[in-house]
């Protein structure tokens, strides 16, 4: 069984669940404040090879019915909400497996996406070199955590040859919420798209958007690329929006641009050349840094050209396009299956942490928000939120207390 509730997390489980044998895989889409509309599911699982009919919305207050008799329950979803559906599901006997991963580029690994983790058994990455660095993360930690390799679901089909796929005209654009995040670098993004739809009026400029207008994503958006080209005006009209399914989308492109989606992985797992966007630098903030060395980095004359590249077979290897014949989640998962059948699965229990019950209602309904119906949920959030603000404030008042006091050393040792 899986279960998810964001546009990214959907589509990412319902691949991963399609590419078990025999249908072995179902879906929970559990309802939260964020979880997807009836159109951005059907997107989610379209090419998926999930069918429909195996998928099913949910509240939480039934999830442990609906995984009772499951081997294995595969948790996709931001991490919060991992932290307190696992801990749901371990509380089942027998309990069933726990697997969980994250839905594309992972790279740079952090603390927090393994902290909220820790309760899973099995952690689904997708390229040797995130393995690395999640491992090398948890020894560093001290987390026991055990990790299996993927190809991306989406890419899982393609073995790119270096040469660039014919036929498409479309420069596609893939949008992402939170990179870049500043306005001003948003609205550079928009003139940047429009120049490049103005320069050659015979070939569309596609923006790849992730739902309609008040549809929910697994990032909060601010600054959305339709409002900011709308306020650039004299907009031309081969400059058009689209949330089709990405594989659509790219089966008519030309090329991709992106920041640093993992919409560039399924295109170059099609054979479509690349433009990864260094306007705003390279950092783990903009989550690009995994696309070092792969030839992909262009600015914003390259994308005005649509002069697209071809990633370098070195950094294919390493990143997202290894063989096939590595990947080794789906025999680690048996393993485990087979352990619980045989009651030898070793427990999960949560990390150790101050608040008992009422720490698991507070982060409960911080998962949920209006989705958590219980009294103790209530309760929790009513006292949990003032408490919270005094705690913020008064680590606010420790920092700038803190940079007070070194500002003032470092003026005392320059007058000595």
């Amino acid at each position: 069984m899986g279960i998810a509730d964001t546009d990214s997390y959907v589509k990412w489980a319902a691949a991963l669940l399609g590419t078990l044998p025999d249908e072995a895989g179902e879906l929970i889409v559990l309802d939260t404040p964020l979880v997807v509309s009836d159109a951005q599911l059907e997107t989610a699982l379209a090419g998926s090879g999930l069918d429909r009919s195996r998928v099913r919305r949910a509240a939480f207050d039934e999830l442990a019915e609906l995984v009772a008799d499951a081997d294995a329950v595969l948790v996709a979803a931001r991490g919060p909400l991992v932290r307190v559906v696992a801990r749901e599901v371990a509380q089942l006997e027998p309990r069933p497996v726990i697997v969980t991963g994250l839905p594309g580029i992972s790279v740079p690994a952090t603390w927090l996406a393994l902290h909220f983790r820790r309760q899973c058994d099995l952690f689904v990455l997708h390229a040797h070199r995130e393995v690395r660095e999640f491992a090398r993360l948890a020894e560093e930690r001290g987390i026991a955590q055990r990790f299996g390799l993927a190809r991306l679901p989406f890419a899982a089909g393609g073995t790119p040859s270096g040469q660039p796929a014919r036929g498409g005209t479309d420069l596609v654009f893939a949008a992402q919420a939170i990179v870049p995040r500043a306005r001003e670098d948003r609205e550079l993004v928009a003139r940047i798209l429009v120049d490049a739809a103005k320069l050659d009026p015979s070939r569309r400029v596609v923006v790849k958007l992730r739902g309609c207008a008040g549809e929910q994503q697994t990032h909060a958006e601010r600054d959305a690329y339709p409002d900011l080209i709308a306020e650039l005006g004299d907009v031309p009209p081969n400059l058009v929006f689209s949330t089709e399914p990405m594989g659509e989308a790219l089966d008519r492109a030309e090329g991709l641009v992106t920041v640093s989606s993992t919409a560039a992985i399924e295109a170059i797992a099609r054979g479509v050349p690349v433009i990864v966007l260094d306007t705003f630098g390279v950092s783990r903030r903009l989550i690009n840094v995994v696309f070092e060395g792969s030839g992909l980095f262009g600015g914003e004359d390259d994308v005005i050209a649509r002069s697209f590249r071809m990633p370098r077979a070195e950094w294919l290897r390493d990143s997202y396009f290894h063989d096939t014949a590595d990947d080794d989640w789906s025999e680690q998962l048996a393993g485990l299956v087979a352990q619980r059948r045989a009651g030898a699965l070793a427990p999960r229990p949560p990390y150790r942490r101050w608040g008992g019950r009422a720490r698991d209602a507070w982060e409960r309904r911080l998962a949920l928000g209006d989705a958590d119906r219980t009294v103790s949920g209530a309760v929790a959030y009513a006292i949990g939120v003032p408490i919270r603000s005094v705690l913020r404030f008064t680590r606010r008042m420790r920092r700038r207390l803190g940079a007070a006091v070194s500002a003032a050393g470092a003026r005392g040792v320059l007058d000595a």
